[in-house]
């Protein structure tokens, strides 16, 4: 497994790289924003993780124009950052997990471990169409009367599995291992991103909603 690891804590960053080597796990080193983007151009990786706040270029950033080209790279945010907005826009910009600053060695490894096991990202190339609805799952694009309104990856997995059991009552523990697999989130994650969904339907004027099931999970009302 090749790891990049885009920190710019000097004493941290060779405690994260002495373990991960010590697990036998190919390390690439950088601490900077600029130096880490060119890394991550260059190079494929198993794995990213990436500091919240970096020298010449935030890791937020790093992560949105590896998300615009189309990189799917699983990317773990390291960040003493740990206020609900903060996860929010680490998420919403395409991360995969979030760890607060400070974290233990052996829960970083466990959050490796987990987005490693992750089957490869589910990404249909059908367009799905429920209610007034028109998801392009892989451009991520959401149309409603010529409307349209921009996914990010997360959204759109979540979206797409609601749209194809329109009316069905999906519980949450099916939907976390839908579209988080085996990744270590938070359930919060999952109300995050129906709140976001939610926001993005108004914004389209639809009629299509999602209606939480209390106890149970959400479902897709057309």
């Amino acid at each position: 497994m090749r790891i990049l690891l885009i920190e710019d804590d000097k004493a941290l960053s060779m405690a994260i790289e002495y373990r991960l080597r010590k697990e036998k796990l190919e390390v690439v080193r950088r601490a900077d924003g600029p130096s880490g983007l060119e890394a991550v151009e260059e190079a494929p990786f198993d794995l990213v993780l990436l500091d919240r706040m970096l020298p010449g270029m935030e890791g937020i950033e790093i992560l949105r124009r590896m998300r615009g080209r189309g990189d799917t790279t699983p990317v773990l945010i390291l960040t003493a950052m740990d206020g609900i907005g903060d996860r929010v826009t680490g998420l919403d910009a395409g991360g995969d997990d979030y760890l607060v600053k400070p974290f233990a060695m052996d829960e970083l490894m466990a959050r490796i471990r987990a987005l490693a096991r992750r089957p490869p990202q589910w990404t249909p190339n059908a367009v799905v169409t429920a209610g007034d609805l028109t998801l392009d799952s892989e451009r991520m694009v959401l149309r409603r009367a010529g409307v349209e309104r921009e996914l990010s990856r997360r959204e759109g997995q979540l979206l797409a599995f609601l749209m194809r059991h329109p009316g069905q009552v999906l519980p949450r523990s099916v939907l976390m291992d839908r579209v988080w697999a085996d990744a270590i989130v938070e359930e919060g994650n999952l109300d995050l991103y129906i709140h976001f969904l939610r926001k993005k339907l108004a914004e389209a004027g639809s009629a299509t909603g999602i209606r939480t099931v209390r106890g149970i999970g959400y479902q897709l009302t057309v």
